[in-house]
């Protein structure tokens, strides 16, 4: 394993490791800063990528809608979070809507995280290569473009052709509803209005190296308009993370093995991991490594992104989402882990059950709950 970055540090291109610089990269430093907080990086055929650097320490951040009222700023404020992270529509994902919003954040005292666009995120066109799967690789560029031309420096990515997959809500904790999945049940996918239903979902079973090649082409196309724009693009397991859902392998995004050999291939460090824990203890043994082992691995290569901090109540091959203490995770292991490998990027609750009818209850537990967990692990780090 890789020590972590030391001040005054850059990624090696060959290795992601930390080195000290000499003359030839002062230079370079000068121009970073010069770019407000960005180090510079020599991906191998590719000129020198932006990383826009993080402040230090975990965000703890909230998701709101894609249009947050004066309300719902009000209410994180409250909660004493920072950040917000919000998902818009295709005709929704403009720069100067993404200004506005930024704009609107900002003025109630908060930062955006992220802005993710839901027409370039589970992409059949990407992942299965099908009929206009250049025109949506040119979206998403246009995407990161706009991100970068709004001081946005991160965006989540999904590489799941037929959505997230789901059998009937169940019953955790007091009766809250919540998302379960039961390999013993009928299962539908679902993303953007679109549902995917029975043995196979686009007519026929797709192999691994497809997904693998429609893979690489993607990361290929778009990692060098990321490293331009010093965003870092984060992306999410496959969920569930099950070895095939209608015909299509989740070969990649399903385990710790796939994530190595996907970040391998992009070979850039704005490629990494949007963490959910969540879908993470899904998989179980599944993923070859628990998410306490996978943190300690990718966090010291700075490759964790982003983390969905989540909590189920079993792995496959039935679970129900369940609150963040209702789990079979202690997850007060996993916020320790990211103290200890210096973790500066944003921690997100996901998937909520839902409390008693009230859509901002189980948010306020969460937050509540994760800020604890938070100071527990601030203070046992420290001493």
């Amino acid at each position: 394993m890789n020590a972590a970055k030391k001040p005054g540090q850059v990624l090696d291109s060959a290795n992601n490791s930390g080195f000290s610089f000499g003359r030839r990269r002062f230079g370079q430093l000068a121009i970073a800063s010069a770019l407000g907080g960005t180090t510079l990086w020599s991906g191998a055929g590719r000129g020198a990528a932006k990383i826009h650097e993080n402040t230090p320490g975990l965000k703890i951040t909230v998701q709101v809608g894609s249009d947050p009222s004066d309300e719902d700023l009000q209410f994180v404020n409250q909660l004493g979070a920072q950040y917000v992270s919000i998902w818009v529509g295709g005709q929704q994902a403009t720069s100067e809507n993404f200004v506005r919003l930024r704009q609107k954040v900002e003025g109630a005292g908060l930062k955006v995280w992220n802005i993710g666009n839901s027409s370039v995120h589970n992409m059949p066109e990407v992942t299965l290569n099908l009929p206009e799967r250049d025109k949506k690789i040119e979206e998403y560029k246009a995407y990161l473009r706009n991100l970068g031309k709004t001081g946005i420096y991160y965006t989540t990515y999904a590489h799941m052709a037929n959505g997230i997959w789901s059998t009937e809500n169940e019953l955790t904790r007091g009766g809250a509803v919540s998302r379960a999945f039961d390999l013993g049940k009928p299962a539908k996918g679902q993303w953007q209005g679109k549902v995917y239903t029975g043995r196979l979902s686009h007519g026929r079973v797709y192999s691994k190296e497809e997904i693998w090649e429609n893979y690489t082409y993607f990361i290929k196309a778009v990692t060098p308009v990321a490293e331009e724009e010093g965003i870092r693009i984060g992306i999410h397991p496959d969920d569930p993370p099950v070895p095939e859902l209608g015909g299509v392998p989740r070969c990649i995004f399903s385990s710790f093995g796939g994530y190595q050999r996907a970040l391998e291939i992009a070979n850039s460090p704005n490629v990494g991991l949007c963490l959910c824990c969540g879908t993470w203890l899904e998989g179980g043994n599944l993923m070859g490594k628990g998410v306490v082992e996978t943190i300690r691995y990718f966090g010291p290569k700075h490759k964790i992104f982003k983390i969905h901090f989540r909590n189920v109540n079993a792995p496959l091959p039935h679970f129900v989402e369940t609150f963040v203490d209702g789990g079979y995770m202690d997850m007060y292991k996993i916020m320790k882990a990211l103290r200890e490998v210096n973790y500066d990027g944003a921690l997100i609750p996901d998937h909520l059950p839902q409390m008693a009818g009230d859509r901002r209850a189980g948010t306020a537990y969460a937050i509540a709950y994760m800020k604890a967990l938070l100071e527990r692990a601030n203070a046992e780090v420290a001493a």
